[in-house]
C-alpha cells in the first residue's frame, strides 16, 4: 500500500519525504515498533520518552502529533498517533474469520434462540432458553449457561463462560477464559461456627462494547446485578465481586480487584493491582495507580497512590521521605551522641 492511501485511511496528513524518494510512492507493507521497523513499516510516536528515536527510526513513516519536529523520515501527522496506529494494525493484521453455522459437535438446546449468521465452534454449549443475537462467534468450548440474553455481534474465545440468567449487551468480547456471572464470595458463619453459603441469585450484567480479558471474573450478585457500564474494559485476571456496579468507559488493569457491592464511576482507571474495599464509592474520573488501595470513598477527579490510599502528590513526598529515612535515622543518632558528650 504506498503511504497516500495509508494517509487517506487513516485521515492523516502525509508530510516529508525520504532520500530518493517521494513518500507518497513509498510502499508500506506492515507496522512495527519504532526501533524494530524498517523502510517498509509505519510506525507512530505517542509517548514524549520516544521522541528522540522518532529521528533515527529505519521506518517509511511514522505518526505523530500535528505540532510534532519534522525529522528524516515522512510523518503522518494526526491529533491522535496511537489511535491512528491501532487502525493501521487493523489495515494490515487480519484476524481469523469464521463462517456462519454450528458444528457437529456443539451442543445447541432446541429452546435457545440464535440470530443470523453465528458461528457455534465445536463443543460449545448452549443451554436452555439462551437468546443470542445476530453475528456472534462462540469458539471452542464456550458454555453459556441457561436463560441467558446476549446481543449482536458477541464474540466468545475459547472456554469463556456466560453463567445463568446473566445479560450482555451488542459488541460484547470475552477472551479466553473469561468468567461472567461466577458465584459472589458469599457466606455466613452459622451458630456452630461454620460457613453457610449465602445464595447469588442476582445476575451479572455487561453493557455494550464491554471487553472482558483473559482468566478475568465478574461474579454474579447475592441480590440485585453486578453492572457494567458501556465501553468498560476488564484486563487479564481482574475481580469483579458481586453487587459491585462500574461506570462507563472505565478501565480496570491487570490483576485489579473490587471487593464486593464497591462502586465506579465513570472513566475511573485502576492500574494494574489496585484494590477497592467493599462498599466504597470511586468519583468519575478517579485514577487508582499501581498496587494502590482504598477503604474510603474517593471523591471524582482523584489520583491516588500506596497502600492505605493517598492523594497521589502527598504518595510521592512520602515516598522521598522513606527513601531518606537511613539517612535521618543516621543524622538522629549523631544528635543524640552529641546530647549526650
Amino acid at each position: 500500500m504506498q503511504l497516500t492511501e495509508l494517509a487517506r485511511l487513516l485521515n492523516a496528513r502525509l508530510e516529508g519525504s525520504l532520500e530518493n524518494q517521494t513518500p507518497g510512492t513509498t510502499e508500506v507493507t506492515g507496522v512495527a515498533g519504532i526501533e524494530e521497523a524498517d523502510a517498509h513499516h509505519v510506525t507512530f510516536v505517542a509517548n514524549p520518552k520516544y521522541a528522540a528515536l522518532a529521528r533515527t527510526t529505519k521506518a517509511a513513516a511514522v505518526l505523530v502529533t500535528d505540532d510534532f519536529p519534522a525529522i528524516s523520515a515522512a510523518t503522518l501527522r494526526t491529533s491522535n498517533p496511537y489511535l491512528a496506529f491501532a487502525r493501521a494494525i487493523e489495515i494490515f493484521y487480519r484476524a481469523p474469520s469464521y463462517a456462519a453455522g454450528i458444528h457437529p459437535a456443539a451442543i445447541v438446546h432446541p429452546t435457545a434462540k440464535l440470530g443470523r449468521d453465528c458461528h457455534i465452534g465445536a463443543y460449545a454449549v448452549v443451554e436452555a432458553n439462551v437468546e443470542i443475537g445476530d453475528a456472534a462467534v462462540l469458539l471452542p468450548h464456550v458454555v453459556i449457561y441457561p436463560n441467558v440474553r446476549i446481543g449482536n455481534h458477541f464474540f466468545a474465545h475459547s472456554h469463556a463462560v456466560v453463567r445463568e440468567g446473566c445479560r450482555l449487551g451488542d459488541h460484547v468480547v470475552l477472551q479466553n477464559g473469561a468468567v461472567i456471572g461466577a458465584d459472589g464470595f458469599g457466606f455466613a458463619k452459622d451458630d456452630e461456627g461454620r460457613w453457610y453459603k449465602i445464595p447469588q441469585s442476582g445476575p451479572a450484567v455487561l453493557e455494550d462494547r464491554v471487553e472482558v480479558q483473559a482468566n478475568a471474573c465478574i461474579d454474579r450478585a447475592s441480590v440485585g446485578e453486578t453492572h457494567i457500564g458501556a465501553g468498560v474494559k476488564v484486563d487479564n485476571l481482574v475481580q469483579v465481586g458481586h453487587g459491585c456496579t462500574v461506570g462507563e468507559n472505565t478501565l480496570l488493569c491487570a490483576q485489579a480487584g473490587l471487593a464486593g457491592s464497591s462502586h465506579l464511576g465513570r472513566n475511573v482507571i485502576l492500574a494494574g493491582q489496585a484494590a477497592v474495599a467493599g462498599h466504597c464509592s470511586i468519583g468519575d474520573g478517579s485514577v487508582l495507580t499501581a498496587q494502590s488501595a482504598v477503604s474510603h470513598d474517593v471523591p471524582p477527579g482523584k489520583v491516588m497512590s500506596g497502600s492505605p490510599g493517598l492523594d497521589n502528590r502527598l504518595w510521592l513526598r512520602c515516598i522521598t521521605a522513606y527513601s531518606r529515612l537511613p539517612e535521618m535515622l543516621k543524622l538522629m543518632r549523631k544528635l543524640a551522641n552529641a546530647k549526650e558528650e
